[in-house]
């Protein structure tokens, strides 16, 4: 991209969107194009139109039956299919707030985003009914909570629109953060969020009518609604696969005729390490967009499957901040810029800027923009700070473009040394053995802290004390001694976040609470404990 088609991206970043409600979109899409596809799931698709006609009927049916009114919280448990984002649309022209809830909860979870948001209804299926009623039945306080299962919505009688008025400041979303640190919180996001959400990402990735969209992450996570939000603002079809599956995934790309995606977490390491296929680049693939490319794969990738991989840097509270889109990041490990419509800075403790090269905490203002976490005015303060929104992340300037260096709270502080996990567990990721890794600090006598690295081995490599010694030997090659891991666990798999981010938490919890072999590499005390 040269610097012109920069400029002119830039300009077209920049411009509000001209509606700024999801119900705008989907009734300016459905008068334009009733008939064009806009959702496209296992079994069937359904047209804008379609759609619109659907949301009305459940918007209606949710005012009349249920007593649902502006500002009343409906939480949806459901899998991957198409009454997620009917049921999202409806609340919206509703005047009502989303409140959406991984369908692979279990009760605990459920009864504590039901009781902190205060939902009046949940929308759910056959299959989750009975964890909803057990947790009515178990829990005064949420027994009033009305039940709407979604089977029984296939007839509902023609309606218009409800007369209700939502703004680009209406409230659309508690979305919950992951919990990585407590309990979840959730982001209060508006109609105007999700708007801008999509129309930055359409502009950034020049996407039109033309294209398909592909999405693979449960609905309940941002990505399935953020790229709803696209398809409403360019008037194009989202693919929506039941789940993602690294063996499958560029399958289902050529199947549909997939033009653009998102993926994040270990998704690309995952699919990069599926066994090579002639058909790799017969796709139609134009972008892929990603959160964390894995940078020693980034130019590998893109050859594999013959089309640009663009990294993107946001997060639940802030949406989008960052994109990359010059061919010159490619294999770098920079973020890229801020879109037009957000400033960055780089601060110290103090939250006076660093000088570039330095690193500190990455800070954002500017929208999309949450408005605060739900019933957390001390969360809210504490990172939401005169307008800026204090991410947690450890960048520094390179160049024109910003580089990630860690998080915060996400340190190895071994003796006098503080060591980024995610340094370390990029350099592991590089590794052919291993499909992915998590870098935490242990507890020692001596230097307080020990790098002790969780990995998840590819298939057919041994998970024994010859294999941990060989990838921590290669990953010596590439880091300071004082950040080389002692001890090795292998596991099969992570607990991982909505975002894909691996729940180290999570993950210390079931270490401690089952342990595997953990093998102890220092030269002087070659041992195993368990």
């Amino acid at each position: 991209m040269n610097a012109g088609d920069l400029l002119d991206r830039d300009a077209r970043l920049a411009v509000a969107p001209p509606i700024p409600t999801l119900t705008g979109l989907l009734a300016a899409r459905a008068a334009e194009h009733p008939d064009r596809e806009f959702l496209r799931f296992d079994d069937g698709s359904w047209t804008f139109g379609e759609v619109e006609d659907r949301t009305s009927r459940l918007a209606n049916r949710l005012i009349d039956v249920d007593g649902v009114a502006p500002g009343d919280r409906v939480a949806i448990m459901l899998p991957n299919v198409v009454q997620w984002p009917i049921a999202w649309l409806a609340i919206g022209k509703a005047g009502a707030v989303s409140v959406p809830v991984n369908s692979s909860y279990q009760r605990a979870d459920l009864e504590f985003v039901l009781r902190d948001s205060g939902a009046r209804v949940i929308l759910t299926d056959a299959e989750h009914r009975p964890l909803v009623d057990e947790v009515r039945d178990s829990a005064d306080d949420l027994s009033g909570v009305r039940v709407v299962d979604v089977d029984t919505l296939e007839h509902l009688p023609a309606a218009t629109a409800p007369s209700v008025t939502v703004t680009g400041d209406t409230l659309a979303n508690l979305q919950y953060t992951s919990g990585t640190t407590g309990f979840p919180k959730a982001c209060m996001l508006t109609q105007d969020y999700w708007t801008r959400l999509g129309w930055v990402c359409a502009a950034a990735a020049d996407l039109g009518p033309d294209d398909v969209v592909l999405t693979s992450q449960p609905f309940s996570y941002m990505d399935p609604q953020w790229n709803t939000a696209l398809c409403l603002t360019i008037g194009a079809p989202l693919v929506v696969l039941r789940r993602f599956s690294a063996s499958g995934f560029m399958a289902d790309v050529r199947r549909h005729g997939a033009t653009f995606c998102y993926v994040l977490g270990s998704m690309p390491t995952l699919l990069f390490k599926q066994p090579p296929d002639p058909a790799d680049r017969d796709n139609r693939l134009r972008l892929v967009l990603c959160s964390a490319i894995p940078v020693a794969l980034h130019a590998e990738l893109e050859r594999r499957w013959g089309t640009p991989w663009r990294e993107i840097f946001g997060m639940t509270e802030s949406g989008v901040d960052l994109v990359s889109l010059s061919d010159s990041d490619v294999g770098s490990g920079r973020l890229g810029r801020p879109v037009p419509t957000k400033n960055v800075r780089i601060v110290d403790a103090d939250g006076t800027d660093v000088a570039d090269g330095r690193s500190g905490e990455l800070i954002t203002s500017g929208r999309p923009m949450m408005l605060g976490y739900w019933n957390r005015p001390d969360a809210t303060a504490d990172v939401l700070r005169d307008g800026w929104l204090h991410t947690g992340d450890v960048a520094q300037r390179d160049g024109d473009s910003l580089r990630l260096v860690g998080r915060l709270k996400d340190m190895v502080r071994r003796g006098g040394e503080n060591i980024a996990s995610a340094e370390v567990e990029r350099i592991l990721e590089r590794d052919d053995a291993v499909v992915a890794g998590a870098v935490v600090g242990v507890d020692d006598e001596l230097f307080g802290e020990e790098v002790k690295a969780f990995i998840q081995l590819a298939s057919g490599v041994d998970a024994d004390r010859g294999t941990a010694e060989a990838i921590v030997a290669r990953a010596s090659t590439q880091l300071a001694r004082f950040k080389v891991p002692r001890y090795v666990e292998f596991v099969a798999d992570f607990p991982r976040t909505p975002s894909e981010r691996i729940a180290k938490p999570a993950l210390k919890a079931r270490a401690a609470e089952r342990p595997g072999v953990t093998y102890d590499l220092r030269p002087s005390r070659r041992s195993e404990r368990t």
